[in-house]
């Protein structure tokens, strides 16, 4: 059983490194779409202390493209995004769900959502606020913790 957590184009290193080390501890995997705005060779993941790396189930994909050609129409994709019309926790998630997130200062391309705006969840957050969302690798563990509690937190301790 696992859950699996794609983060299209991300920029920061700390928060792939954030929701990588969620990954390895709670059997996720993580799907890294390029381009990529780090490294993640083995000499950069050393160097930032990610201990954790050889634990996590990660997969590489080389354009938003490419991983929809092999995972679209076998697997339901919900996109996070503030532009989502129902709230993430609506759903009842299954096992192989995969969660979306685009890239920390743009997000998920507009034609992407509009064309899945079906599976568009987002993050209750006050309307008064002028921030534009949640810091991308909390949002991610968010989403997942809520999906892993209705699935009664398989395989985990």
């Amino acid at each position: 059983m696992s859950l699996h957590i794609v983060f299209v184009e991300p920029e920061i290193p700390p928060n792939t490194g954030n929701i990588a080390r969620t990954c390895a501890a709670t059997d996720t995997v993580l799907h890294l779409v390029k381009p990529l705005g780090f490294n993640i060779d083995d000499k950069s993941v050393k160097r930032a202390g990610l201990d954790y790396w050889p634990y996590v189930k990660l997969e590489i994909h080389e354009s938003l493209e490419e991983f929809l050609e092999k995972y679209e129409g076998k697997k339901r994709m919900f996109l996070a995004t503030t532009k989502g019309s129902r709230i993430y926790t609506e759903f009842d998630y299954e096992d192989e769900d995969m969660f979306l997130f685009g890239k920390e200062t743009k997000g998920l391309p507009k034609p992407f959502i509009e064309s899945h705006k079906g599976f568009a969840i987002r993050i209750p957050m006050s309307a008064d606020t002028n921030l534009r969302s949640f810091n991308l690798s909390n949002s991610a563990n968010i989403i997942l913790f809520e999906a892993l509690r209705q699935l009664d937190f398989p395989g985990l301790k």
